[in-house]
This record gives structure tokens, C-alpha cells and sequence, in this order.
């Protein structure tokens, strides 16, 4: 039996975080729960480090988890002029690394988050392995997710997308947030809780979403192949059966683009795994995660 219940894990991000670190764009929010090797968990869009939360039971007696909202998300602080962009979250996570003196670390990024990571931490000696939940593809955006991408620049999309949101019924249609589960009823209770009621209510944190969309550059995804070959160290990849936005199918070839890399499949789950399964995804993780790093040269 784990040593954090679930609940006691969703409390973790209802409560002030552990501290803030200023990443010279913004305050990230900062909690740190478990024991043993470091790991550094880093979220997409539209979300905070609260997804997490149903993973870190399965987690924290084995790992240190060091769990982040970058700004513009969740107990994150930050204005409206505060820069967010994919590559200013880029920038974050390296400043994070260094904040926190991180010699010896793993590194989980789901979404936009495993992007995120790719690009901050490639070839950093650092880091001893990456595990990358439903994550961007070498392949480029599938077409659900040019789908979605098309409607950022319309006039009044922040608006629409709050209201949809705050929504169940219109939150669950394909071409907002239906295809994001295998199980559409899990985009209710604490996901509302921590990310659309947030989106709905909070004209600030729907701002701060609506300009990461925006700014995503099509261009970190181009170079990802690039990318994935610096990273010469363990990288776990985990997946959604039926992810839509990310299509396991590509996941699988993208496999051959890392120079040490494997794919583990979760039946029966959508972009959101780690939510939907998170006892399979931390098994999936966990020998990754707190394998000793492997020594080069």
C-alpha cells in the first residue's frame, strides 16, 4: 500500500505549493513528495502539475518527485505580460533544473510537457532518463490535432473555450476536450475541479492558455528528430491506446528515432494515460525511472 492515498494527492494541489522559483518569466510553482532518486515531472496543456496527482501514490515511494506549474498554469504566479511560449517554458525547465540543483535526474513529461522537456534537457548530463507520456511526434501534428491547432487564431476563441469548458456537454464533443479520454465521464469531478473550472471562471488563467496556444511554434515539433538523437540516455515511452492526438501507431515508429528507447502501450486510454491508468503507466515508468544511470565512455 502506498504511502500517499489519492486523496491525500489531489489535497497536495489544493493546498499553497512548497515554494515558488523564478524563472525570469514567471514564478513556477514547486511541491516535492517521496523518497529516493529525483524526478522532475513536467506538464502540457491545457493542465498544471495537479495531473500528476493520480500517478504520485504509484510513485513516491520509490522516486523524489519534484512536481512543477509553469506559468500561466495552475499555483503558478504571473501577469499579463508575462511571456508564456512553448520556448519560454523551454527556457523555464532548464532554469528549474539549476534552481533546484538537480545533478542526478528523470525527467516525465506528458503532452506539450514531453515537448517541453525534449527540448530543455537533450544531452544534459544531468539527466539519467526521460519518460514521455502521450507526447508531440517526429511525424508532426496528426490531423485532430491540426484540428484543433486551426481554431486558436479565431476571433473570440478564448471565450468560446471557456464557456465549452465549463460545459459537460459541449466540453465532451470530439473537437474540444471528448477525444482527450477513453472514458469522457473522467473529464468531470477533479479534472474539472483543477483544469476547466480554472479555464471557465478565471479570465487571468484562460488568458495565459489562450497565448500558450497561440505562440505553440510548429518548429520545435519539426525538430524533433534532431533532438531525439542527443538524448542518448533511457527514454520510456508510454501511450495511450487510443490516444487521438497522438496516434500510437507513430509512437511506435518514433521509437527508432532515440538512440536507446522503448514503448509500452496502455490499453484502453487516451491522450490522458497517466489519469486513466496510472498503476499500469507507473509500472511502465518506474524501472526507467530508478535504473542507475548508465555509464558512457
Amino acid at each position: 500500500m502506498s504511502t500517499l492515498t489519492a486523496p491525500a494527492a489531489a489535497d497536495l494541489f489544493r493546498r499553497e505549493p512548497d515554494g515558488y522559483l523564478d524563472v525570469g518569466a514567471g514564478e513556477v510553482a514547486h511541491r516535492v513528495v517521496g523518497t529516493g532518486p529525483d524526478v522532475l515531472l513536467v506538464h502540457g496543456w491545457p493542465v498544471s502539475g495537479a495531473t500528476f496527482r493520480t500517478l504520485l501514490p504509484e510513485l513516491v515511494d520509490h522516486v523524489t518527485c519534484h512536481v512543477v506549474d509553469l506559468p500561466g498554469a495552475g499555483s503558478s504566479r504571473f501577469t499579463g505580460s508575462t511571456p508564456i511560449t512553448v520556448s519560454q517554458h523551454v527556457r523555464s525547465v532548464r532554469r528549474i533544473v539549476d534552481l533546484l540543483g538537480l545533478e542526478d535526474v528523470a525527467v516525465v513529461g506528458h503532452d506539450s510537457g514531453g515537448l517541453i522537456a525534449r527540448h530543455a534537457l537533450a544531452g544534459d548530463p544531468r539527466v539519467r532518463a526521460m519518460g514521455l507520456i502521450d507526447t508531440e511526434q517526429v511525424h508532426g501534428p496528426s490531423l485532430r490535432f491540426r484540428l484543433f491547432l486551426a481554431a486558436r487564431h479565431l476571433p473570440g476563441f478564448g471565450a468560446a473555450l471557456g464557456r465549452a469548458v465549463g460545459r459537460p456537454a459541449l466540453r465532451r464533443h470530439p473537437l474540444v476536450l471528448g477525444a482527450a479520454f477513453a472514458d469522457a465521464s473522467l473529464l468531470d469531478g477533479e479534472f474539472d475541479e483543477f483544469f476547466l473550472q480554472p479555464l471557465h471562471r478565471d479570465p487571468a488563467r484562460r488568458d495565459a492558455a489562450v497565448r500558450l496556444l497561440r505562440g505553440f511554434d510548429q518548429r520545435l515539433v519539426r525538430e524533433l528528430a534532431a533532438v531525439h538523437a542527443r538524448i542518448e540516455v533511457p527514454v520510456r515511452l508510454v501511450w495511450g491506446q487510443h490516444d487521438a492526438f497522438f496516434p500510437v501507431d507513430w509512437a511506435r515508429e518514433m521509437v527508432a528515432t532515440f538512440p536507446a528507447a522503448d514503448l509500452h502501450v496502455v490499453p484502453g486510454a487516451g491522450l490522458f494515460s497517466h489519469e486513466e491508468r496510472p498503476v499500469e503507466v507507473a509500472r511502465a515508468l518506474l524501472p526507467t525511472l530508478t535504473a542507475p544511470r548508465v555509464k558512457t565512455g
